[in-house]
């Protein structure tokens, strides 16, 4: 699967320096998709050279070349899409219907920011100094390095990537070692696409032969990354060395409120597949369930309706609804939350268990909690799985002060047929993004990010260029 790519380096692909490898682990059937290199300290070093040559090159094109390459990439991505569909599910286990849509999302990411590129504006400011002006300039900030984890191993590096390329920085992507096939052949998009040598790289490897040396360099102006809380808050510290800028996509814990006036069947047929997608395994996903009182034991009985009837397996099976959890890591803390949950108090009405019909393969059953407190550990923290947990509510103050009850801050949801108490629900509710009626908050054209604990800058729309670039101000008097 990975024999015509490797480490890409000045243009490139190679395979490590000390010919050191590792094997990628399909979650479906358990066994190796094949083998990945892994970099040395000097393949990575080797990759920061040629990033610097390549940033000098790439700084220096106009913004409607960058665009241009940048709408290429996009060309090329397209015509690749059976190919990465493909890749996508076979690592992740993803059902092909949702790793296409994930394709989507990162084409569509090089197409907005090939727009983007031209719209770097500066500004004019008069001048107390007579004669005189200001201007202000925007700047590529230098070497920007993308880590990125391996739920979204398309989506994330885009969201990186493009907006990079357009703001004039190299980049250095470090992607997931469980999902590097993804991410190399969307950097062999960038070569087929004609990106010069040095201004996209990729190293797989060790925290220390490549993020290591990737964050004590000080020639790297940017680092990027999505992944837990305390990965980021590790690396927030390592940047402080060098000052780097550093954006944040962390974890969430995602609360959904179903007020008393939802609109029940939306709730339930789009909460369902929003759940499971990917096993729950996004951090957007809905976490924390509260159900009004009044629509509880309906909202229950549907949503397990719903769940019970997913299909699992092989997400290449284009009849898959919901695909394996990455690694028996994964579904074995799964295990124990639900377990956890249980010993509380909570009743397990739905899953719970890994389905006894598969014989390889890191499934887990969709799984429906409800009578949960909010202080056990499901609720209480993002549990990254295939887990509804379910409470109700009675008030309207009583649900905002459980919702916010959290140190995360990426995403919330609510259902309501009110203006009144949807404007208010936006208002009060402490989240980067929140979704009205609608779980559709991924858009190249829309910002992206978390507040507090998940995390900060944001990925996608406008905003998402800004930390790519340093501001210049220059006084000019003639």
């Amino acid at each position: 699967m990975y024999q015509d790519f490797g480490l890409f380096i000045d243009g490139q692909w190679r395979q490590a320096s000390d010919k050191g490898s590792s094997a990628v682990i399909s979650p479906v059937h358990e066994r190796a998709l094949g083998e990945v290199p892994l970099a040395t300290l000097a393949d990575t070093e080797e990759a920061l050279d040629s990033a610097a040559k390549g940033f000098a090159l790439w700084r220096s094109k106009t913004a409607f070349e960058r665009a241009d390459a940048l709408h290429r990439i996009a060309d090329e991505m397209l015509r690749r899409k059976d190919d990465a569909v493909r890749m996508i599910s076979s690592e992740t286990g993803k059902p092909l219907v949702q790793a296409e849509r994930e394709w989507g999302l990162a084409t569509d990411q090089f197409r907005w920011y090939a727009e983007e590129a031209r719209r770097i504006y500066g500004r004019i400011i008069e001048s107390r100094v007579p004669g005189g002006r200001f201007e202000v300039l925007h700047e590529p900030v230098g070497i920007a390095a993308a880590f990125t984890a391996w739920n979204f191993p398309a989506a994330l590096v885009a969201r990186k990537a493009a907006p990079a390329l357009a703001a004039g920085c190299s980049i250095i992507v470090r992607p997931s070692s469980q999902t590097p096939g993804t991410a190399m052949l969307m950097v062999d998009c960038t070569r087929a696409a004609g990106i010069p040598a040095g201004v996209v790289s990729l190293v797989v490897g060790p925290t220390a032969t490549t993020y290591g040396p990737i964050m004590a360099s000080s020639a790297v102006r940017k680092v990027s990354l999505t992944g837990s809380t305390r990965v980021g808050q590790q690396m927030i510290r390592d940047a402080a060395e060098t000052v780097k800028k550093v954006s944040m996509e962390l974890g969430g814990n995602a609360p959904l409120i179903i007020y008393e006036d939802a609109d029940l069947e939306l709730a339930l047929n789009t909460s369902v597949p929003t759940k499971y997608a990917n096993a729950g395994q996004v951090c957007v996903t809905p976490d924390r369930f509260f159900v009004h009182e009044s629509l509880h034991d309906a909202f229950v009985q549907g949503f397990v309706a719903r769940a019970s009837a997913l299909r699992l397996g092989d997400g290449l099976d284009g009849e898959t609804q919901m695909g394996p959890l990455i690694n028996a890591r994964r579904r074995g803390e799964i295990e124990a939350i639900v377990a956890e949950a249980e010993k509380a108090g909570a009743r397990l009405v739905c899953g719970g268990r890994a389905p006894p019909s598969f014989n390889a393969g890191f499934f887990f059953e969709p799984t429906v909690l409800t009578e949960v407190e909010d202080g056990i550990r499901v609720f209480a923290e993002e549990n990254f799985g295939p887990i509804a947990a379910i409470a109700s509510f009675a008030t309207d103050d009583e649900v905002i002060a459980r919702a916010n009850a959290s140190d995360m801050g990426l995403s919330a949801y609510a259902f309501t047929r009110s203006p009144a108490r949807a404007r208010r629900t936006v208002a009060e509710l402490k989240a980067g993004m929140v979704g009205i009626n609608s779980f559709a908050l991924a858009a190249a054209e829309a910002p992206f990010g978390g507040t507090r604990y998940s995390g900060m800058g944001r990925e996608g729309g406008t905003e998402g260029i800004a930390d790519y670039l340093d501001t210049k101000l220059a006084q000019i008097v003639f």
